[in-house]
């Protein structure tokens, strides 16, 4: 008998269990999630925009973010706002979030075009995708001359935009050595690309990698390879008009270059297997 009401009273108890839970996940139901506390309650702009410089400060670009929207959505005008916008952009740029800087970026410079620091926002978009990688490119050793030159182009444009726009910029300076590298690399790839056409035997393609180099980076690194290329493949093309033009070009530029040296015996296709025994 004590043993049958102990198990009627486990039972009523199991019950009770179940039904108070089900009421807890019904007000749930009703009354939604909790709220997160917001802890700039009552704060004015400048104490909200001093909270989000000490989180940048700490490298926790989230938190500052959160704040400077705050900033931006709670005060929309005045001094903080426009700057709490600036500061958005350069923590999505530290945290290595580059579509999200460039669209902040480009949102700063729509609002305020004639803002005295707009072009920080041309130079932010142009450092966004300066030295952006995939993720198996973050974990290789792989050139960045190797790379899809898609993001460099975009950074190219930016800082050609900035220093054409603002040449007494504070940021035009390095905005140009930027773009120096940018054409060195993306002229690099281009002969890259033109390698891996010889080694495969497809000489025009080649051909017209190299031309693009001379044509669009006429003052980069990659002219003289992009010459030896082209000489290259006039040569397997049997171009011997086109290969003798060019060769001349490459000993008027390039006299000590080793293909004009006497050291490539012309009569033989040895062009391209002479540049590619310098690597």
């Amino acid at each position: 008998m004590k043993h049958t009401a102990n198990r009627i009273a486990t039972a009523i108890l199991q019950l009770l269990s179940i039904v108070l839970l089900a009421l807890f996940v019904q007000g749930c139901a009703i009354f939604g999630e909790p709220t997160e506390l917001d802890d700039t309650k009552g704060w004015q702009a400048d104490r909200i925009y001093a909270a989000g410089d000490e989180k940048m400060q700490d490298k926790d670009y989230d938190k500052a973010i959160l704040y400077f929207q705050k900033l931006e959505s709670r005060f929309p005008h005045g001094v903080y706002a426009t700057q709490a916008q600036l500061e958005i952009a350069y923590a999505y740029y530290k945290k290595q979030d580059p579509i999200s800087c460039v669209a902040a970026a480009d949102r700063f410079i729509k609002l305020h075009p004639n803002h005295p620091n707009v072009d920080y926002a041309y130079y932010l978009k142009g450092l966004a995708t300066f030295n952006e990688r995939g993720f198996i490119e973050k974990y290789t050793a792989q050139e960045i001359s190797d790379r899809d030159p898609k993001a460099l182009k975009l950074s190219f444009a930016a800082f050609k935009e900035l220093t054409e726009r603002y040449p007494k910029s504070r940021y035009f300076k390095d905005a140009t050595q930027r773009m120096v590298y940018l054409v060195n690399a993306l002229s690099q790839h281009e002969v890259h690309v033109a390698r891996y056409y010889m080694k495969r035997q497809a000489y025009l393609a080649a051909l017209n990698r190299a031309k693009y180099v001379l044509e669009y980076y006429p003052n980069s690194l990659a002219v003289e390879e992009a010459l030896v290329i082209s000489i290259s493949a006039y040569d397997y093309m049997d171009l011997a008009d086109l290969k003798d033009d060019t060769l001349r070009i490459l000993k008027t530029n390039y006299p000590q270059n080793p293909m004009v040296s006497g050291k490539v015996v012309e009569d033989e296709h040895l062009w391209w297997k002479f540049w590619e025994s310098l690597y």
